[in-house]
């Protein structure tokens, strides 16, 4: 046979075996897959045994031993699809009615199983309101003073008491014309400030009295005191009752024009008193009505031969009632109108010169009370008085009156205060109907340190006598220092110019007095 026949021989033979397997292969496969039997679906339930393919099964009893061969290794290793096949228990074999149906969870995709859901909780009432968050906590400003007394509380009422220790050098005690014998002395001074912390109603006061002993001139050894108390009662919203009470005592120097022969010592006067108001706003307008009572007592000098002169003509009581409009143009800037009348009567109808001094006075005062930036406040008035004696041949005291006191702080650490004041006064000067004096003051206070402060200051006065041509010119001029160790210990120095011109010859003095001291306040 040739070779290309051969070829054509083997191909085919290739060709029928080839058309013979497609014949046979559809039966083959639809026969395996019949005998195959059907996969069952999982269910979603739980099981409630141990499966069989991980327990261990006993071989039952009527099993021949020598009908097959058997397996040293269990049938959940050689075969154990079929036993999870073959399974039989609670599980059931129908297929869930949404195993179709996607699991909506991402975390449990492709399982097919049963998806449950908790049931909603019923709403029988508002969900509670939760509590409000607490508020951030305030941040404390920058303490003013860190060295101002704390006081001493007493329920609603706080009390400042202080008390200084001091000594010092007067080259003139007693302040007399001429040379003068100096001498060292010692101060003792207490104060006590009182005022209140109430809702409604204010007290407010402050006292203060000193002790001046010199060791070589007992005699210009002289005490004083200054306070004042005020009461605010808040009847209603627009109105206020107001009560006030005043105390002044001080001594008069050796050389005074009202003291008619040589004295020895300092004699005391007294001068104190009481107010009553009341005080009604009407949107804008505020009227007051206020009327006082007030006293001056004078002590009888011992004259330097030993006797003593009776001042008991000089006592006084005087009764006014004031009278006061203002008006609030704006919040800083309130300016007022005053009327006032008064009436003076003397203890002893006519005095040791033979002349009634009883009075009576009318007084009108214009001025205003303002605030500028907080820098700049105070309060001004001035006015015009008339006072007409009971004795007719006292010719009438006239001429102005007012009064001023400014409150200036250019820096937080540095105060001007200006005062100022003009008034009417009595005299037992024969002939003369009163005195005129006028008196400003300029202070001017810096803080060096937190705790270290100097101030200086200076005084005028001008006093003069009607019909005698007498003026008295006193000025002074000082320094004073304040370094406080702590809220309770500080120690104070100073120094005072002091210098008296008057037109009575005879009369000028100068007197320099320096003083250290020890101050304890609470």
């Amino acid at each position: 046979m040739t070779r290309f026949a051969k070829i054509c021989w083997l191909a085919g033979v290739a060709s029928c075996c080839g058309v013979a397997g497609l014949l046979a292969w559809p039966r083959h496969g639809l026969a395996q897959a019949l005998d195959e039997p059907a996969p069952r679906a999982r269910s979603s339930g739980l099981r409630t045994g141990t499966p069989q393919y991980v327990a261990q099964q006993r071989a039952p009893e009527n099993a021949e031993i020598g009908a097959g061969p058997v397996s040293a290794a269990p049938e959940a290793i050689s075969d154990p699809a079929a036993l999870v096949q073959r399974q039989q228990g609670t599980i059931s074999q129908r297929q869930p009615p949404r195993a179709a149906r996607p699991v909506q969870s991402p975390a449990l995709r492709g399982v097919t199983q049963r998806q449950f859901r908790a049931p909603q909780p019923v709403v029988t009432g508002l969900p509670p309101v939760p509590a409000a968050a607490p508020p951030p906590p305030r941040r404390r400003g920058p303490e003013e003073d860190p060295y101002a007394p704390l006081g001493i509380r007493l329920g609603a009422v706080t009390l400042r008491p202080a008390i200084s220790e001091s000594i010092g050098y007067d080259t003139n005690p007693s302040r007399v014309p001429g040379p003068s014998k100096g001498s060292a002395f010692s101060r003792t001074e207490g104060e006590l400030g009182i005022q209140s912390n109430w809702n409604v109603h204010e007290l407010a006061g402050s006292l203060r009295g000193g002790y001046s002993h010199y060791f070589r001139d007992d005699s210009a050894s002289r005490p004083d005191a200054q306070g004042n108390m005020s009461l605010r009662l808040d009847a209603t919203r627009d109105t206020r009752i107001l009560l006030e009470s005043r105390l002044v005592l001080d001594t008069q120097r050796p050389g005074s024009p009202d003291l008619t022969a040589a004295v020895k010592g300092r004699p005391i006067t007294w001068a104190y008193g009481g107010s009553a108001g009341v005080t009604h706003d009407i949107n804008r307008l505020q009227l007051t009505l206020r009327g006082s009572i007030d006293r001056q007592d004078y002590e009888n000098a011992e004259l330097t031969n030993g006797r003593t002169l009776s001042q008991a003509d000089r006592n006084q009581t005087q009764y006014s009632l004031r009278l006061r409009a203002a008006y609030e143009v704006t919040p800083g800037f309130r300016p007022f109108l005053q009327a006032e009348v008064d009436t003076r009567q003397f203890d002893e109808k006519v005095d040791s010169s033979g002349y009634m001094r009883s009075s009576d006075g009318y007084t009108a005062r214009l001025g205003s009370t303002f605030e500028i930036s907080r820098m700049l406040t105070g309060e001004i008035s001035a006015g015009y008085q008339d006072r007409k004696y009971e004795d007719a041949r006292l010719k009438n005291l006239r001429g102005m009156v007012g009064d001023a006191a400014i409150l200036w702080t250019p820096t937080p650490l540095t105060t001007v205060t200006l005062r100022g004041t003009a008034e009417l006064g009595d005299t037992t000067i024969a002939g003369s109907s009163g005195t005129t004096a006028r008196r400003v003051s300029l202070e001017i206070a810096h803080a060096l340190r937190r705790n270290l402060t100097v101030t200086g200051f200076t005084t005028f006065q001008r006093t003069d006598y009607e019909g005698q041509g007498l003026r008295e010119d006193l000025s002074t001029i000082g320094a004073r220092l304040d370094y406080r160790l702590t809220r309770t210990f500080s120690v104070r120095a100073s120094f005072t110019h002091e210098r008296l011109n008057s037109t009575q010859p005879g009369s000028d003095y100068t007197a320099n007095v320096s003083l250290v001291g020890l101050r304890m306040q609470f």
